[in-house]
């Protein structure tokens, strides 16, 4: 899988969601958790998962020692957040089911992951990292509700989520009420960087995902290099598939293409189950290619729909957007009568995982869950280890201290270094770090978002994603 590099170098000091030795609170739901198969797939409730299991959804094994569970209610500790020197007890808000539920799953994973290796390692101030984890089902009431439960109730220092930039969208503000940090490791909507241009969130949101504002560029460079002069936009209506409209027109346009349905893209409800009208529309003009923005679940069912309506006979291109690429995906969709499945040669773009961290993140990964990491694995595992580390750095897990100091360990100068645990032992002896992540080198601006470079991905005929090229785009 060919990967590019296009951060800056920077430092992640950060704090990933940890798992503590205890399960934190019995109102949590059962979730369908990744980690407890090989393939992500297992139900499993609330309880210790040792190491050999999942990690995520409630909390990680304290790894170097033998673990001692115990269950109780969060009780309210210090506003904001954890406040003081206590244990750092952080949140995940992922989706574990819904529409998302292809790429939470294993984010949930990977989030825990690296709070078990940091517990293996001393944990933060001395005391293992607890992880308190709600499903936010992709669902923005969900989303909202789970929310406010990690700041009110469970009284978590930062979140590591949401997925969509819809959910995240829901609960943003209630973690800036509750000065909660919130970094996502996906949610990629050009609305947050216009809402922390107006200091909306006062610093408390961050993404290690790079802004559609970049997508949109790359998509429009990528169909230019396919010869693609008309195109169609077929797109959820939500918060990310709006936002990459309106950033992939304007540039699409810049490099002399026209968008047929420009004046009307056709969109669908985040919640709609049938997408013959909508495929209709989209197809219908019979354009260059047309552009779907949209999730695995109803992605899938709006490819079937194309299918049985003859639009995917080779004559009009389809295009996707990072949403869509997931390792089943040939698999969701299905074959044509001749056995072929139906998604070959089909491209997309998504966010380079090109990290300087990435070969030793993904030989451990495959090494804990004989897999290989889907798309946005290394933006969680990073997005947690940079909250580990600002609250090492800041010896505290409160909210505002982790603000604080995110930006001195995710942005240079420092020493650098891709392994959690070395970085945490320099931190502890009060040196500058310069944490290279999974993902990329971390370097937030002052709205919290990334730079990076975009893969271009498309499935071969054994069904498989492929990484063809990289475009490179920034800000």
């Amino acid at each position: 899988m060919k990967r590019f590099t296009s951060f800056k170098s920077a430092k992640s000091r950060s704090a990933n969601s940890a798992n503590p030795t205890e399960t934190t609170t019995p109102k949590f739901k059962t979730l369908t958790h990744p980690g407890a198969l090989a393939n992500g797939s297992g139900t499993l409730g609330l309880r210790w998962l040792g190491r050999g299991g999942a990690i995520a959804l409630l909390l990680a094994t304290a790894a170097c020692q033998p673990p001692t569970p115990t269950s109780s209610t969060s009780s309210p500790a210090a506003s904001p957040a954890t406040g003081g020197s206590g244990a750092l007890k952080l949140g995940t808000l992922l989706p574990v089911t819904g529409d998302l539920a292809q790429y939470g799953q294993p984010m949930q994973d990977s989030v825990g992951f690296l709070v078990e290796t940091v517990n293996a390692c001393g944990g933060v101030m001395g005391q293992p990292v607890q992880l308190v984890s709600e499903d936010d089902q992709t669902d923005p009431a969900a989303g909202a509700s789970g929310m406010t439960k990690l700041a009110e109730v469970d009284r978590v220092g930062a979140v590591v989520g949401a997925a969509a930039s819809s959910v995240s969208s829901a609960a943003v503000d209630i973690a800036v009420r509750n000065q909660v940090v919130q970094i996502s490791p996906s949610s990629t909507s050009p609305v947050f960087t216009e809402r922390a241009k107006k200091g909306e969130f006062n610093g408390f949101w961050l993404r290690t995902a790079p802004p559609d504002t970049f997508q949109g560029d790359a998509l429009a460079q990528l169909a230019n290099q396919e010869g693609i002069k008309t195109i169609a936009i077929l797109a959820i209506n939500n918060d990310y598939g709006n936002g990459l409209v309106q950033s992939f027109v304007p540039a699409f346009k810049a490099l002399g293409g026209t968008v047929v349905n420009e004046s009307n893209p056709t969109k669908y409800a985040p919640n709609a189950t049938s997408f013959d009208s909508e495929v209709g529309s989209a197809f219908g003009s019979k354009p260059d290619a047309v552009l779907i923005i949209a999730y695995p679940e109803s992605g899938s069912i709006i490819l079937k729909a194309a299918q049985e309506q003859g639009f995917l006979d080779g004559t009009t291109k389809v295009l996707f957007t990072d949403g869509m690429k997931t390792d089943n995906l040939a698999e969701l969709v299905g074959k044509t009568a001749d056995g072929k499945f139906i998604v070959t040669g089909m491209m997309g773009t998504a966010p380079s995982a090109g990290g300087p961290g990435l070969n030793d993140f993904r030989d451990r990964y495959r090494e804990k869950f004989n897999r290989d990491p889907q798309v946005y694995d290394p933006n969680s595992w990073d997005a947690a280890a940079l909250l580990v580390l600002a609250a090492e750095a800041a010896k505290s897990g409160s909210g505002p201290a982790i603000k604080d100091s995110i930006r001195s360990v995710s942005n240079p100068p420092g020493e650098q270094t891709t392994d959690i645990c070395t970085a945490l032992a320099l931190v502890r002896e009060g040196k500058d770090v310069d944490f290279q992540g999974a993902s990329g080198s971390l370097d937030f601006d002052e709205q919290g978002d990334v730079v990076g470079s975009y893969d271009v991905w498309t499935v071969n005929d054994a069904g498989q994603i492929e990484v063809k090229s990289t475009i490179n785009v920034g800000g």
